[in-house]
Parts: C-alpha cells; sequence; structure tokens
C-alpha cells in the first residue's frame, strides 16, 4: 500500500507536467520533407526529405536540435556532430547534450526524440580518449559522473526516444543508444561496449541496461569479451529493435526512426507518456507493484479530454484530433 502511495504521488506530479502538451491533427497528406531550405544543409539533402536544416544551424556545433515542423511537428532530432573525433563523448558534448535534455523534459509539445548522428559512418565512439589522456586523474571521476548523469537524463525523458544507428557505436556510445526506449541499427552498424579491452568497465550504465536488453547471460558474454556485433547480430539478440540494409546516403536507420517516430504522433501524447512511465517503473519491480503501479498510471488519463476525443472519433468513425489535454 505505502508504494502504491508513492506512486500515486509521483504520477501527481507527472500529471501536472503533461497535462498541457500541443498536439497537431495529422491528416493523410504524404509526409513532406522536415525543412525546404535545401541550400542551408548541413548535409546533403537525400531522396525521400530527410535532415534538411535552415540557415540558423550552425554545422560547427557538437549537437544539432532540430525540432521538425509541419506534419512532423512534435519528432526532435538531436544529431550529435563531432567529425574528427568520430563523435567522441567530450566535455563539451556532455553539457550541451544535459541542456537539450533538460530543455526536452520540460517541452510538453514534444512526441518523439530521434537521437542520430550527423557524420556518416559513425554514431558514438565512446569517450573521447584524448580528452580524457589530458585529464587529471581527480577530473575522471567527476566527468564520468556527468557522462552518467546525462544518459540517466536521457533514459528517463518522458516521451519516446529512438537511437538510429548507422555507424560504429563503442563504449558510451552503445551506452547512450541503450538508455533510448527502441534502438535502429543499419545492418552494416557495429556496436559493442568494449571497456574491458581498456581495463575498465562501461560506466554510464551498460552494466546495467544491457543485461535489461539481452539477459543476463549474454551481457556478461559481450561485455567479458569487448566483443562487436553487427547489425543483423544486434537484432537476433534483441539489442536493436530493426535492423536495415544501409542506403547510398548512409542514414538507412535514421529514416526507419523516422518512419517509428511518425507512427507515435497521431497517438493520445499523454496517454503514452503515461505507457512509458508504467513501463520503466514496472519492470522494475515485482507484479503485484508492477500492476499498481499500471493503476495508478491509467487513472491519470481517465479525466483528459484527450480519452473523450478518442471516444468521439471512433463514434464519428474518424481520425482522432489530440491536444496532449
Amino acid at each position: 500500500m505505502a508504494a502504491l502511495v508513492r506512486c500515486r504521488v509521483l504520477f501527481q506530479s507527472f500529471r501536472c507536467q503533461t497535462s498541457i502538451i500541443n498536439g497537431v491533427c495529422r491528416s493523410d497528406n504524404v509526409l513532406h520533407t522536415f525543412l525546404n531550405k535545401r541550400s542551408h544543409c548541413v548535409r546533403p539533402a537525400f531522396n525521400g526529405g530527410v535532415r534538411l536544416y535552415s540557415s540558423d544551424v550552425n554545422s560547427g556545433d557538437d549537437l544539432i536540435v532540430r525540432y521538425l515542423d509541419g506534419d512532423d511537428s512534435g519528432i526532435v532530432v538531436l544529431g550529435i556532430n563531432r567529425p574528427k573525433s568520430k563523435n567522441a563523448i567530450s566535455k563539451n558534448l556532455v553539457m550541451v547534450m544535459s541542456e537539450a535534455v533538460e530543455s526536452l523534459k520540460k517541452n510538453n509539445k514534444v512526441r518523439t526524440v530521434i537521437l542520430c548522428s550527423m557524420v556518416p559512418g559513425i554514431f558514438c565512439a565512446g569517450a573521447d580518449l584524448k580528452e580524457r589522456a589530458k585529464m587529471h586523474q581527480s577530473e575522471v571521476g567527476p566527468f564520468v559522473t556527468k557522462a552518467r548523469t546525462l544518459i540517466t537524463e536521457l533514459g528517463t525523458l518522458p516521451m519516446p526516444t529512438i537511437a538510429a544507428i548507422d555507424g560504429a557505436a563503442l563504449g558510451g556510445g552503445l551506452e547512450m543508444a541503450l538508455a533510448c526506449d527502441i534502438r535502429v541499427a543499419a545492418t552494416s552498424a557495429k556496436m559493442g561496449l568494449v571497456e574491458t579491452k581498456l581495463a575498465i568497465i562501461p560506466g554510464a550504465g551498460g552494466t546495467q541496461r544491457l543485461p535489461r536488453t539481452v539477459g543476463v547471460s549474454i551481457a556478461k558474454e559481450l561485455i567479458f569479451a569487448a566483443r562487436v556485433l553487427s547489425g543483423d547480430e544486434a537484432k537476433s539478440l534483441g539489442l536493436v529493435n530493426h535492423a536495415v540494409e544501409q542506403n547510398q546516403s548512409g542514414d538507412a536507420a535514421y529514416l526507419r526512426a523516422l518512419d517509428l517516430a511518425r507512427e507515435f504522433i497521431p497517438q493520445g501524447p499523454i496517454a503514452i507518456r503515461m505507457a512509458k512511465l508504467a513501463i520503466n517503473q514496472g519492470i522494475e519491480v515485482d507484479l503485484k507493484t508492477g500492476l499498481a503501479i499500471e493503476e495508478a498510471c491509467y487513472a491519470q488519463v481517465i479525466p483528459t479530454k484527450d480519452r473523450l476525443e478518442g471516444l468521439l472519433a471512433f463514434k464519428e468513425k474518424r481520425p482522432p484530433c489530440y491536444k496532449g489535454e
């Protein structure tokens, strides 16, 4: 009973955060490109309309944040952009990603977040070892703590998160992907927790999230051997949800992630957030407590206008128009 009371307090707090989500009505029109300023792309425009950025983007930024518009309104893309360092995790990247994640956490208009790379052939190579080598021993611990906190915050974002792995995701790079709800990889991508090669262990959640994803025994084997998997191998172990053949543009996983995000947008935004909360919290406890958590989450959607809109739309045989209220 005490656990249920605690859950209800938490969910009441969460409800206050989600009660003003603003959505957009979806139409049956063909989904168009993100932005149409083709002359200002930081990467080439690809067939199918992906990752077009307007002139306010600084291609020198370690992280590029884009809020998509039109029919894709509600999707936010976080693009890691450190080409000279293979997107390695640096002090600055941790800082700017932490700021972006904190901003997303407070933004009730965001429906789905896609974490991807702006650098062809790489997702994230893990910690920036060149920068790490210059750190004093006393600096290493605080830096790892900040990186761990960032990845934890990424994992607790209230809206769905998708990692699009179009290239190598090693060490901390894979730990970031593991913190996302869903992972999509190109079959040619390489991923693994390789820290034992450097006589250390995964320090940003890898020893905890990998076993929860693929099972304890498989996770131990992968970490002990510092094994690197292909996208197909990762799919066979359940490490990624989807493995897709890479295309000439090198963004096949991103395109698949975008398709998934577009599937989420028409659904009730408060319901999706509550479902994520129920799953994330319920999986960590026994079934009885998990069912109590589900009940408490369900109670949060009952008084919403979106629930009534869903019933009315079903009765009138039309698509619902959810506003996150």
